[in-house]
């Protein structure tokens, strides 16, 4: 409970923080977009941890899931919550990626925030596909809160909204 309610003040702080000046975070990266406004840190090592995670998922390689998703990882989606890896593979990991298999994602806004070993990436994404004979055209919301853990970064908790 101790460290959930770490990790939500940490998240908090993490948004709200108006102490740093806004262009710290919005170095040109190697990554185009049409509008870097929408797009900030993402020249942070935690956006290829981000980006490693998304990767895995559309291309059903749990073993990369499982080891970027730490054990005691809280997810929110759909109004649910699963309150753990286990629990996440056990229930909606395959049914993730097999959505996510047929989709194309498209990034609309990226942001990540890091302060010493906590960082939030904030996103805006775009799906678009044929699921289960239906066709499929949504913009979703994803928050992750990463967590430095013995020199590796960890997904602590996703919250995933359409």
């Amino acid at each position: 409970m101790k460290q959930v309610f770490l990790m939500s003040a940490a998240a908090f702080l993490l948004i709200t923080s108006t102490s740093l000046p806004n262009n710290l975070y919005a170095h040109e990266t190697e990554r185009s977009y049409a509008n870097k406004k929408y797009f900030s840190g993402l020249d942070h090592e935690v956006a290829d941890i981000v980006d490693t995670f998304h990767h895995a998922l559309e291309n059903g390689d749990e073993n990369t899931v499982r080891r970027i998703l730490a054990d005691d990882v809280i997810i929110f989606e759909g109004g649910g919550v699963e309150r753990s890896l286990s629990e996440y593979a056990e229930h909606h990991m395959a049914a993730d990626m097999s959505f996510l298999k047929l989709m194309q994602s498209r990034k609309l806004e990226h942001h990540i925030k890091v302060i010493g070993n906590t960082a939030v990436s904030m996103s805006r994404n775009q799906v678009k596909g044929r699921y289960k004979n239906k066709d499929i055209d949504s913009e979703g919301m994803e928050t992750l809160l990463l967590m430095k853990n013995e020199n590796r970064w960890e997904i602590v908790h996703i919250h995933w909204s359409n």
